[in-house]
């Protein structure tokens, strides 16, 4: 066996960089199965023999896709190492399930997360154990198999030799590790050794009194059968299958069996050879290392692998069958992990876990925990339309009753989003994707309720998504520009400024309006950097606008705020910054703030529009008449200029006008005049509107009378019409 050199010139390891935790894992690797190695080399140097295979174990954790086969090439390098004791492996599972993660986890592209990492883990140990096993299991069976067949063979050939060869045979056949049995072809058994008999119970009868061909299984594979009757008729030489048997007591034994035709001197079949090797334990550590892969630790309910695994087969069936999935999210959970702890937010998903499971007992129905507070129920069959909602009411009637924790009831809502329909439509990934924005869309009517897929909601949803991911690169690539609407005086008809209306010219949607993309800014945090753009933008078309204009009065630009605007801290600072670096004066800036961001604030949220407000920026307060703002607030609050909502005028388009309206904006206009506000009314649609606005004594206008929204160009023209 030869040592990997180690490469010229290599810098040593930093003792916690990727190869320094990859030694310490190997170095731990090296002492725990060392003593159980028959090998010549000095502990150290097995060290090095180990480090590679570490190094594939860590190459195996981080790959994508993730593949663990690889890892049974490891566990077939153990048996090559000479490790072949069975608590080698043992051990080596243990020093995998304990240390693998903890010291490689990190030495990947990315981080692993806790639960991919375990899960990962597990199935590596479920291979490097396949791996493993199987090289024992060929090494052994080659072995006793030349050993039992040089036997029989020269029992055969040599009746001289009769008693030297019997002697030598019954030594190999008592002392095998495997179970050795002899039966001719008719399937009586006519030898086996004392481990076969082990095997079986310990009862030499119990195994006699059967027929080879009696020895059957319901797990049977179909090919045990067919190879047997081709060995009994000379057309098949061998075979080698995995097959149980039951013993005495009606337990299951599985074994990996090798059956091998013996002939006489003249080449006839005569008898029939079976090594087995007992692989129960090895088959129930299989199955416990799949069961927690495929089973949530916490809940003990299938997890996200096994309910993928099921979704397919489903999604996959026959043609006429259907499936209902339902996925569940609890309301409010995140407010009892952080009041109660999480120990708390555990055993109630526990408690969960189990009302849920007692809702999906019929037959083609399973419930899974996807992660978190986050859980899918599955049913399946030709009739599952009316099924799935049933069910979904059977999981939101068990969460009703509240849940004792430490001597408190916890009541528990949930969110469903429920999506129904034919197989073989949507992939298990499509159908997950739906059920979630269902999901979401049912908490957000309120919550404790279930909603049904719709086509057009998911891809409302999925565009959203979209333009929300698309956002940040969309301001780097310069996809947003600003179109200006006039802001009219009534009093002469002349152009008093203009309001700054941000646009997004996506490459996909062609453009879109600000309400198709200002929520989504304001929800990821993006409309600070879009709004310093927009104010650094306007400013300078402003200034540029005063330069061409400098014999009329100061020509205004409007600038909308959004509230995650106000609440920034360097507001006021950006502001100053932006008009100081243009050359504006503060006078000639409006920064517009809705009347709802208002409602309620305090005098900190007030504080920056206060100093700005001193500085000479004008404040308008926009949609003036949609939050239900107590009328009172308006005179602690630092605007200069109510904009009246178009709500409010709508009803002057006609003639004669509304005398309810009529009434309504003229009380609001003596209101704000009478606290020296200025009055803006938006959505001036026709001349008969602007002149009744006019008589009242509103100050400035705008709408499509005037003008729509723009290039700056054709501000710059209106003005120029002004100066004529």
């Amino acid at each position: 066996m030869s040592i990997p050199a180690q490469a010229s010139g290599e810098p040593d390891a930093e003792p916690d960089g990727p190869e320094g935790r990859l030694r310490r894992f190997a170095r731990i690797w090296s002492r725990a199965i060392f003593p159980l190695t028959a090998t010549s080399l000095t502990r150290p140097e097995f060290e090095q023999h180990l480090l590679p295979l570490a190094r594939e174990l860590n190459g195996i954790l981080h790959a994508h896709p993730f593949d663990a086969s690889p890892a049974q090439r490891i566990g077939a390098a153990l048996i090559d190492a000479h490790c072949t004791d069975p608590d080698a492996l043992s051990s080596t599972l243990g020093v995998v399930d304990s240390y693998l993660v903890l010291y490689c986890g990190g030495n990947g592209p990315g981080t692993l997360s806790t639960e991919d990492g375990r899960a990962r883990c597990a199935r590596i140990q479920h291979t490097l154990a396949a791996g493993f096993t199987g090289a024992l299991r060929e090494r052994t069976l080659a072995e006793q198999e030349a050993i039992a067949r040089s036997a029989l063979t020269a029992r055969s050939h040599a009746e001289e030799a009769l008693h030297a060869t019997e002697a030598r045979f019954r030594a190999v056949f008592k002392d095998a590790a495997i179970g050795i049995g002899i039966a001719d072809l008719d399937g009586n058994i006519l030898e086996i050794n004392d481990t076969l008999t082990r095997m079986f119970g310990g009862l030499e009868h119990h195994v006699r009194s059967h027929k080879v061909n009696e020895w059957v299984h319901p797990e049977d594979s179909p090919q045990v059968w067919k190879y047997y009757d081709e060995l009994v008729r000379g057309e098949r030489e061998h075979y080698r299958v995995e097959k149980a048997y039951y013993r005495n007591d009606g337990t299951v034994l599985w074994t990996n069996l090798t059956v091998s035709l013996l002939r006489d001197s003249e080449g006839r079949p005569e008898y029939q050879l079976a090594l087995m090797e007992d692989t129960t334990e090895r088959r129930l550590l299989n199955l416990r290392l799949r069961y927690e892969a495929t089973h949530d630790a916490l809940t003990g309910l299938p997890n996200r692998t096994l309910f993928f695994e099921r979704l397919e087969k489903a999604l996959t069936a026959q043609e006429g069958g259907r499936f209902g999935l339902c996925y569940l999210d609890l309301d409010g959970f995140k407010a009892i992990n952080d009041s109660l702890g999480h120990a708390a937010g555990d055993r109630l998903l526990v408690e969960v876990a189990d009302r849920l499971q007692s809702c999906a007992t019929a037959p083609g129905e399973m419930v899974a925990r996807l992660g978190g507070d986050e859980f899918v129920a599955l049913t399946t069959g030709p009739d599952t339309a009316e099924e799935v909602h049933e069910l979904a009411g059977r999981i939101l009637n068990a969460l009703a009753t509240p849940i004792r924790l430490d001597g408190r009831e916890l009541s528990v809502r949930g969110s469903i989003g429920i999506v129904e329909g034919p197989a073989g439509e949507r992939s298990a990934a499509e159908v997950l994707r739906s059920a979630d924005i269902t999901m979401y869309r049912a908490k957000a009517a309120g919550g404790n309720r279930f909603q049904l897929a719709d086509a057009e909601a998911d891809e409302r949803a999925i565009t959203r998504h979209g333009l929300t991911t698309a956002l940040p690169a969309a301001l780097d690539r310069g996809e947003f520009f600003i179109e200006y609407q006039p802001l009219v005086h009534l009093g002469d008809g002349t152009v008093h400024g203009a309001e700054a209306l941000v646009r997004w010219c996506h490459p996909q949607h062609g453009v879109l309006g600000p309400d198709r993309f200002i929520p989504l800014a304001e929800h990821t945090g993006l409309i600070v950097p879009l709004g310093r753009w927009v104010l650094e933008e306007s400013v300078r078309q402003a200034n540029f606008w005063q330069e061409r204009h400098s014999d009329g009065g100061p020509l205004r630009i409007n600038v909308n705020l959004s509230p995650t605007q106000l609440h920034h801290p360097r507001l006021v600072a950006e502001t100053v910054d932006v008009l100081e670096r243009s050359g504006l004066e503060p006078g000639a800036l409006c920064l517009e703030v809705t009347e709802s961001a208002l409602i309620g604030a305090d005098d900190d949220l007030l504080k920056p529009l206060r100093q700005l407000a001193e500085m000479g920026v004008d404040i308008a307060l926009d949609d003036f008449g949609t939050g239900y703002s107590n009328l009172a607030n308006l005179r602690r609050l630092p605007v200069s200029v109510l904009k009246l909502d178009r709500s409010f005028t709508r009803g002057m388009q006609q003639h004669p006008a509304d005398p309810v309206d009529l009434k309504i904006v003229e009380g609001i206009v003596s209101l704000a005049h009478s606290l020296e506000l200025a009055v803006t009314v938006e959505g001036v649609e026709t001349g008969a509107q602007a002149e009744q606005l006019r008589r009242i004594g509103c100050d400035t206008a705008q709408g499509w009378y005037y003008a729509r929204p723009g290039a700056p160009d054709r501000i710059q023209s209106l003005l120029l019409a002004d100066a004529v």
